[in-house]
């Protein structure tokens, strides 16, 4: 990365981890970051010397250039690995008089609570987008009771002498028709419901195609429990969720005693780090089938995810688009018909 930037000026960088398996730690030589932006959140605007992005997630920082002209190293390295993995970049002023010497600025490498204690200084701006006498205008997450409690456990082993990934005993195999066409067209044999737990069984791995089916409307509880020692990171498709908890060792229920439930920020991606617990609230206002999975890629494939069935007997417009006529259907599907849209 090689950028020109005028002294005095202030710029905005959007930072995104697209990786496969690592966190990373970004930071610029000699310059501060403030935070004012996660995956369409306003945040509050705090300013830090670098930043963990894991794996799936994005921040917007705004930076000045006001530092001496001269070049200046932009360093990302990994987080949580042996031996810590460095590239830099090089933040070149308009006026700069010479380029970057000595070696790349050090950022953090194994401390986990260093990374805890910033990932709970990220909270929304409540205050952001406008005035309004009444913050997060009507809604107010930690005021609306739950209705369930999910808790997804990750863990590792054999299968039938083959390496394989799974949540709470179940790995995941693809079935050979996609879950949404099984489902739209009631097409047995695909899946079963609630042919994963929603707790933690302690059982040993076993294959399945694993869903969960879950009430539209409801309001949820997911606790992510890591008990294995890598970080993991957790993508729920078609919904942003409020993160209200996170913390080592083993979940429980007096663990709730220290949620944030007033500034939590939304995002769709949650790091769970080792030998820990992340808590998330989920208002379930999106019917359909949707993947919920690791971002560590090699375990994705191997079985580390499943399909959130929000449901509802209803067959309105208003709750749910028919798929379109003209969908191309496959597997088990091919020859039905579809509604008109």
């Amino acid at each position: 990365m090689y950028g020109q930037f005028v002294a005095g000026k202030t710029y905005r960088l959007r930072i995104s981890n697209v990786g496969l398996q690592n966190s990373l730690n970004f930071r610029i030589q000699n310059h501060k970051m403030k935070l004012v932006e996660v995956e369409g959140t306003h945040t509050l605007q705090t300013t830090y010397s670098s930043l963990d992005v894991h794996v799936g997630q994005s921040y917007s920082v705004l930076f000045t250039a006001d530092q001496p002209g001269q070049d200046y190293y932009i360093v990302v390295s990994s987080r949580f690995t042996n031996p810590v993995l460095t590239t830099t970049g090089t933040l070149h002023y308009s006026n700069s008089a010479g380029s970057v010497s000595g070696p790349p600025p050090g950022g953090p490498t194994i401390q986990i609570d260093w990374s805890l204690n910033q990932a709970r200084s990220i909270r929304t701006n409540l205050t952001a987008s406008g005035p309004r006498p009444n913050p997060q205008g009507s809604y107010h997450y930690g005021m609306i009771n739950t209705t369930r409690t999910i808790i997804l456990a990750n863990s590792a082993g054999q299968v039938n002498g083959k390496q394989r990934y799974g949540i709470n005993s179940v790995s995941y195999v693809q079935p050979d028709t996609p879950m949404k066409l099984a489902d739209f067209f009631k097409i047995s044999g695909v899946f079963k419901e609630n042919s994963i737990s929603d707790r933690p069984t302690g059982g040993g791995l076993y294959l399945d195609t694993s869903v969960l089916t879950v009430d539209y409307r409801s309001f949820v509880e997911i606790v992510f429990q890591n008990d294995e020692d890598i970080m993991q990171s957790w993508h729920l498709d078609g919904y942003q969720f409020f993160v209200v908890g996170m913390d080592g060792g083993q979940w429980t229920k007096s663990s709730k005693a220290q949620y944030n439930l007033r500034d939590g920020v939304a995002r769709s991606t949650i790091q769970v780090y080792p030998k820990s617990w992340s808590a998330i609230y989920v208002p379930l206002d999106n019917v359909g089938m949707w993947n919920l999975r690791t971002e560590f890629w090699a375990r994705q494939y191997l079985g580390q995810q499943f399909y959130l069935r929000v449901f509802t007997t209803s067959t309105s417009l208003r709750d749910e688009y028919p798929i379109p006529k003209n969908a191309l259907l496959c597997g088990r599907a091919s020859g039905r018909r579809t509604r008109p849209l």
